[in-house]
């Protein structure tokens, strides 16, 4: 067969040359400290039945959706699932896309327009950043979680341009660093500057808020965010995301997100999965409730076995410590695996050299003993 050509086969060796290739992993049974599955949804089996049996109800005995929303993949399932959606984050609508990333670019490269401007987090995920790559709107990056910056941004460049729209774009918990930006501040800059905002909550569904409803909700604020793209691969355990915000936006997404138009639907089986995990948000608080007891208890051992100062300050599952080099943060991490522990390394270029890490996701499952006993291999492991 044809190979590579030499030019991606050079970017290959590159890569290999500094210890950063990505390769698949096979799925193991160590102690879970790896997965964004937090509430351990997608291991419950009362999901996968109750899903199973919600679909035999609705007589949707089929594998596949059979063509996009607009075409021949839209049931009165996916109706009643976004009804369910919009009510449990308390706002008008909301549209299921195919995963975080197709809600990401769809949203970004349709509701931006030419002369419009972009202020997004240096540290947004590459969906949010691919987003904007396919947007025709002026975009500027400012220092994370900075509002200082971000508002000295917005005033040299708004200035110039008085009758675009500026969006502002952060996520309300961050993939790689596990923080989380002061939105309450930033919701006032916003109304301040008259700017729309948009929020990232992938990583706080399931986690923060009442029911797991997340940071927006948790803090009131759901009528000052312009839209809020929701992803349910993490604690909810299955695939897709949503989109929720005015029905004005959902018929313009349906118009214009291309992402959402020119793609096959999820089947029916993944909505089913996703209506029985909202519903099941609302009676697994003990779930919840244990997830950030194990938050809680996290912070404390770090402290404990004096390793807080290599990790970065955090209150959600995403705890991170910055171990320099790819090749050592590789190094300490098998180490953590071959005792049991599946903690999986952060590398640059995901994210900036000299910034690598082990990134530990907790969950409800985990229990204290275990938290204990990786946190002392870990110390073990760096001190040896």
């Amino acid at each position: 067969m044809k190979q590579l050509p030499k030019s991606l086969q050079q970017k290959l060796q590159q890569r290999e040359a500094n210890n950063a290739l990505r390769k698949l992993p096979m799925h193991n049974d160590l102690v879970d400290f790896a997965s964004n599955d937090y509430l351990g949804f997608a291991k419950n089996e009362a999901v996968f039945d109750l899903s199973h049996q919600l679909l035999i109800n609705q007589k949707l005995k089929i594998n596949g959706a059979t063509g996009s929303r607009l075409l021949s993949g839209n049931y009165n399932l996916h109706k009643e699932t976004e009804s369910y959606i919009a009510r449990f984050h308390g706002t008008e609508s909301a549209l299921i896309f195919n995963s975080g990333y197709d809600a990401n670019l769809g949203v970004l490269s349709a509701i931006p327009q030419r002369n419009d401007i972009i202020f997004y987090d240096e540290l947004c995920h590459a969906s949010i950043r691919d987003g904007i790559q396919l947007s025709k709107a002026k975009s500027y990056k400012f220092k994370h979680n900075d509002l200082e910056n971000l508002e000295k941004l917005i005033t040299k460049f708004k200035i110039h341009n008085t009758t675009s729209v500026t969006y502002i774009i952060t996520e309300s918990v961050f993939s790689m660093d596990g923080d989380s930006p002061n939105l309450e501040k930033l919701s006032v800059l916003c109304e301040k500057h008259q700017c729309y905002l948009i929020v990232d909550e992938a990583h706080a569904l399931g986690v923060f808020g009442t029911q797991g409803s997340g940071v927006v909700q948790q803090l009131n604020l759901q009528d000052k965010v312009f839209a809020r793209i929701i992803t349910f691969g993490k604690a909810l355990g299955c695939h897709g995301a949503v989109v929720v915000g005015s029905e004005l936006l959902k018929s313009y997404l349906i118009n214009y997100a291309r992402s959402f138009i020119y793609t096959t639907a999820l089947s029916p089986h993944s909505i089913a999965t996703i209506y029985i995990a909202y519903q099941h948000l609302n009676s697994e608080k003990e779930q919840i409730k244990k997830l950030n007891e194990n938050i809680i208890f996290f912070n404390e051992e770090i402290n404990a076995v004096g390793l807080k100062h290599l990790f970065i300050a955090s209150n959600s599952p995403i705890q991170c410590a910055v171990i320099p080099s790819n090749e050592k943060a590789k190094k300490v991490s098998q180490y953590l695996q071959s005792k049991g522990f599946d903690v999986k390394p952060i590398l640059s270029p995901t994210v900036p050299k000299g910034q690598e890490r082990l990134r530990f996701c907790l969950h409800s499952f985990n229990s204290y003993e275990e938290i204990t006993k990786v946190l002392q291999l870990l110390s073990a492991s760096l001190h040896s």
